[in-house]
């Protein structure tokens, strides 16, 4: 009934913000908001047939047009047609100079639709924006009669060039086609990077031919923990994991919406999985199980031992060459307990052969050494901010979730930074207080308010050290997430207020205009079949 409401009551602001009720016009209701937008008087009626007019068939020109096909498939008549037939809805796009990169400049007119950037992410995140300018069901394929859109130019460029999202797949497993919906959702908010999570303590989720016994034995659990009932199982084994070509699929799918998936391969904790594995690997031999629990255990991968780098740069080898236009890979390097390092003579030798001080400073060698050997691929690395402990690797990026400290810390140091606080961005948490009538939650509570409000770049750094702030992203962990709807749930809308702080250069002083605009985007997702929190508009 709620629901019913809210749809009810944004109809009823689509309506009023038309310039004449008979047609179909809708007020400039987007999200993330844009740089600048400047209305005219007049509006383009839409015809049936569409006209994609761009003289370029290069990989990426292709990519752009036949999204907008593929978008528009439903809606409008985009094959076999005359050219430019009198009932034509034209959009034209064009590579210009003096744009910064992903930005654009979208104008309609009398003749159409004009799309312009320097780059094709931004006639990309462009047509993004066109997307909002239509009314809300041309999200389901429908459309209205005597369609018509505002005569409007819009001038926009993104505030970060990192805008990520993650996803948690080794908790819980979410399919192929899951997945893609995931990245679908990305892409309306005007997100660029998928963070894919793809190993863990509770599961190995990515074949690696060099090592079946990953998939084999790693990627399944006996059972699995019931909520936080640490003794109590539900006695379900539990598994899945993607083959070499799934891999290849999602990355494909992403990179043709402008989208670059970073793969995270654990280490040097959260290895439980692995170790199951193969057990040579650890500190005592094992034998170990993939875990059924969640936390951080104290078996990780033996520092001192050569087979762990051996199996590990194997690992990266099949990982660089499936996920080739990633310029990153994620290490993880978070939560490793030093406890058999302490005991193990392997590592307890390696300290002292390298001149290490203690267990950080081997941790920061083991760091150091992937990092080399990732560089050497053409790659850079990202870790959480745990990876500051003992030194960090010359080049990689800090993504700093234990508060901003860790950030702050490695922009000090004059090395590329990801924000990505607990407090703020992770949509695991409650967004509302009334817990007893919300999902199950890992704890916390993050709402949209809370987000929107945020700056990223801390007033404690400078000006040339606030450079290396390059970005924002949510994390969504799956302990306590079994599936899409619920995921959408968490996500949605905590993502559009996380998109105004990554995207939107505008000052964000006024929650009440940006819930405005959300009361628009909540009918785009009913009519794209998502669900959300409804009561972030209460």
């Amino acid at each position: 009934m709620c629901k019913n409401i809210l749809v009810i009551a944004g109809i009823l602001i689509l309506v009023l913000s038309c310039k004449n009720n008979q047609n179909n016009l809708v007020s400039h209701e987007i999200i993330p908001s844009p740089s600048k937008i400047i209305s005219t008087d007049g509006s383009l009626l839409v015809g049936k047939n569409l006209y994609v007019i761009m003289d370029d068939n290069s990989i990426d020109a292709n990519r752009v047009k036949s999204y907008i096909r593929g978008f528009f498939s439903q809606t409008f008549q985009t094959e076999n047609l005359p050219k430019q037939s009198k009932d034509g809805f034209l959009i034209y796009l064009n590579i210009e100079q003096g744009f910064s990169s992903e930005a654009y400049n979208l104008k309609v007119d009398k003749e159409g639709v004009h799309i312009s950037a320097s780059d094709y992410a931004g006639l990309f995140w462009g047509f993004q924006s066109l997307r909002q300018l239509f009314p809300p069901e041309i999200e389901s394929g429908k459309r209205p009669d005597n369609l018509e859109l505002p005569f409007v130019e819009i001038s926009d460029e993104p505030r970060f060039k990192y805008r990520g999202m993650h996803l948690d797949v080794c908790r819980h497993f979410f399919t192929v086609d899951e997945l893609k919906t995931y990245i679908d959702m990305l892409v309306m908010h005007k997100f660029n990077v998928f963070h894919w999570h793809l190993t863990e303590d509770q599961g190995w989720r990515i074949e690696i031919k060099e090592y079946p016994k990953l998939v084999e034995i790693g990627s399944q659990r006996s059972e699995t923990v019931i909520k936080k009932n640490w003794g109590e199982y539900d006695g379900i084994p539990y598994g899945g994991y993607y083959t070499q070509d799934e891999i290849r699929e999602i990355v494909k799918y992403a990179e043709d919406r402008f989208i670059t998936v970073i793969p995270e391969i654990e280490m040097p904790g959260h290895a439980l999985a692995a170790l199951a594995s193969y057990p040579e690997l650890g500190c005592t031999g094992g034998p170990y199980e993939v875990a059924k629990t969640w936390g951080v255990f104290d078996d990780v991968f033996c520092a001192g031992n050569e087979k762990t780098f051996e199996f590990l740069e194997n690992v990266i080898d099949e990982v660089c060459e499936l996920f080739p236009n990633s310029p990153y890979i994620h290490i993880g390097g978070d939560e490793c307990p030093k406890t058999r390092w302490e005991t193990c003579p392997k590592c307890q030798l390696r300290i002292k052969e390298e001149g290490l001080a203690d267990e950080h400073e081997l941790q920061s060698y083991f760091i150091q050494r992937m990092e080399k050997y990732i560089n050497a691929k053409g790659k850079k690395i990202i870790g959480w901010d745990e990876i500051l402990e003992g030194g960090l690797a010359p080049n990689a990026t800090v993504m700093s979730w234990r508060g901003e400290e860790g950030g702050i810390a490695a922009a000090k140091q004059y090395h590329d930074a990801i924000m990505t606080p607990g407090g703020y961005c992770y949509f695991d948490h409650y967004q509302s207080e009334d817990v007893e009538n919300e999902p199950f939650a890992i704890g916390g509570f993050t709402n949209c308010e809370k987000i929107y409000g945020w700056n990223p770049i801390p007033d404690t750094l400078t000006a040339d050290e606030a450079k290396y702030i390059i970005g924002v992203q949510a994390n969504v962990w799956t302990e306590y997430i079994l599936d899409l709807p619920h995921i959408q749930y968490m996500v949605l809308p905590r993502m559009a207020a996380l998109s105004e702080v990554a995207w939107s250069n505008s000052t964000r002083d006024d929650y009440s205009e940006f819930k405005k605009r959300l009361q628009t985007m909540f009918m785009r997702y009913d009519a794209a079949g998502y669900n959300y929190a409804e009561h972030e508009l209460e």
